[in-house]
């Protein structure tokens, strides 16, 4: 595995600063997000310039990009709202190869219409799934015309809000350039048979994921760095071993002076 944070938890001034602070924690790869280029997270447009100099920043610093922050609310009750990610999707999108990757993560949405990571009891219903498959569609054809690939990620507050589901969207879509993203923090519960759900996401979604996420779940259900909660990290990391998992490792959910904390604990169940 290699491991990587998201971008955002530094906050530098330059992006050049950013990739200088990933690599000074010996970290080999970043989820990025435009916001720390001091764009939008999902622009309107993005200069050519920003490109080159993002690319060139990460090159000077040998870390990789290994994805592209990307989401957006693919089922916002608002259709206006749904067609505007789409749009900022595929200016993210044609920017990718000039930053030299090839992944974009999504969020499936929630019918929640101010906090996309809110869950909503209209999620649940056949309508939002409905709008869901129309939304990948869409997505599906920007990745084809700009050779990207997709990667989705199962939590509790999306559509898409167990392994299951994750399943059936894989099956209805068909695509090669629909990946998942998996994170245990999403997909346990605290009072959770941990052992069971994590063994059954990675039954289900093994063969399909391209990035894992590194936090952890609070007692209370909130979400903390990791090591600093419930989740089974050893049968979390064993799982990945076990399928041969050599991607991105991505730490996330913490705050920049957790950073050392986490990758110690993590090197330490590694070994």
């Amino acid at each position: 595995m290699k491991l990587g944070i998201l971008a955002k938890t530094f906050e530098r001034p330059t992006v050049e600063g950013v990739f200088e602070a990933v690599k000074a924690h010996s970290m080999e790869c970043v989820q990025f997000n435009m916001a720390s280029a001091g764009l939008a997270s999902m622009p309107d447009e993005i200069d050519p310039a920003i490109i080159a100099r993002i690319h060139y920043a990460a090159q000077a610093s040998g870390v990789e990009i290994a994805a592209m922050s990307g989401t957006f609310n693919m089922i916002h009750p608002d259709l206006a709202e749904r067609e505007k990610g789409q749009r900022r999707l595929r200016v993210l999108a044609a920017a990718c190869q000039g930053l030299g990757a090839g992944v974009i993560t999504l969020c499936t949405g929630t019918r929640d219409p101010l906090n996309m990571w809110r869950r909503h009891p209209e999620n649940d219903l056949p309508e939002a799934w409905s709008d869901l498959l129309h939304a990948i569609e869409a997505a599906l054809r920007i990745a084809e015309d700009e050779r990207v690939t997709l990667a989705f990620e199962p939590e509790h507050a999306n559509v898409i809000n167990s392994a299951r589901r994750g399943r059936a969207l894989l099956d209805a879509m068909q695509s090669p350039r629909l990946k998942v993203v998996v994170d245990g923090a999403n997909l346990i519960e605290p009072g959770d048979d941990q052992k069971r759900v994590l063994d059954e996401a990675f039954d289900l979604l093994g063969e399909e994921i391209v990035i894992a996420h590194g936090k952890d779940r609070a007692v209370d259900g909130g979400f903390c760095a990791a090591g600093q909660g419930i989740l089974d990290y050893a049968h979390y990391l064993d799982l990945l071993q076990h399928i041969s998992f050599s991607g991105p490792f991505i730490l996330h959910g913490l705050a920049e002076s957790q950073v050392g904390t986490s990758l110690q604990f993590l090197h330490s169940r590694l070994r």
